[in-house]
């Protein structure tokens, strides 16, 4: 089934990441696919434009299926290939409801952390940014972060982020967390995240899907240490 597929992804896109490890937890390891690069805009080259108008990846073929976003992309793998791999929605309904809780709570992670902060620090002039603005951006990281913190204390060591097995909320998570940790977040001030990132992060969906260019270069910045 894998050969029929195909994705385009750019390495340390955490949407493309969520929807590579969906891949491997599915068992479809060894699809057919092309790293695109982000600076010589090959997002926006016209193989990838041919299937997604807005020039973005991931974009994913299953034989005559389109999906040109990562959410969608799970969902349809979790929906169709269900019985096969890893089930990353529970039928347990109370574990059901948590991991659903979990998924869709993880924009504010995008939200709060990534969108406040990193791109804010990535895109914006040292001497040009606001010291009283980005102090007021780093507590809200922070009160993100401890709130999340606090759920997998809730859940226990051993745990996943919202239930006892990998699920569709650890797809969803786990790549920011790790995105982080790359820019510098420090993760003892957070020790049951710490447990539960130095847990996982070599479980085999993850070490398949691990971003290349993270491997062989160093983070640009660790500003997110202080958070």
């Amino acid at each position: 089934m894998a050969s029929n597929m195909y994705l385009y992804w750019g390495s340390g896109s955490v949407a493309c990441w969520k929807a590579m490890i969906a891949l491997e937890e599915k068992g479809f390891g060894g699809y057919p696919n092309k790293l695109i690069s982000f600076s010589k805009q090959e997002h926006k080259a016209e193989d990838v434009m041919k299937l997604n108008p807005r020039g973005q990846v991931p974009v994913f073929k299953d034989g005559d299926i389109v999906l040109n976003d990562s959410v969608a992309i799970c969902d349809y793998l979790e929906r169709r290939y269900g019985n096969q791999g890893t089930q990353l929605i529970p039928s347990d309904v109370k574990e059901l409801a948590n991991v659903l809780q979990r998924m869709y709570e993880v924009s504010n992670v995008e939200g709060n952390i990534l969108k406040e902060l990193a791109i804010y620090l990535f895109y914006t002039k040292k001497e040009d940014q606001d010291e009283a603005l980005l102090k007021e951006k780093f507590e809200k990281g922070r009160a993100e972060l401890q709130i999340w913190e606090g759920y997998m204390q809730k859940m226990g060591s051993g745990a996943f982020i919202a239930s006892k097995s990998f699920s569709m909320a650890d797809v969803y998570f786990f790549p920011y967390l790790a995105y982080f940790v790359r820019l510098g977040l420090n993760l003892s001030k957070y020790p049951a995240l710490s447990e539960y990132y130095n847990r996982i992060k070599d479980r085999a969906s993850l070490k398949a899907s691990w971003p290349p260019h993270w491997l062989k270069e160093p983070p640009k910045i660790d500003s997110m240490s202080q958070i």
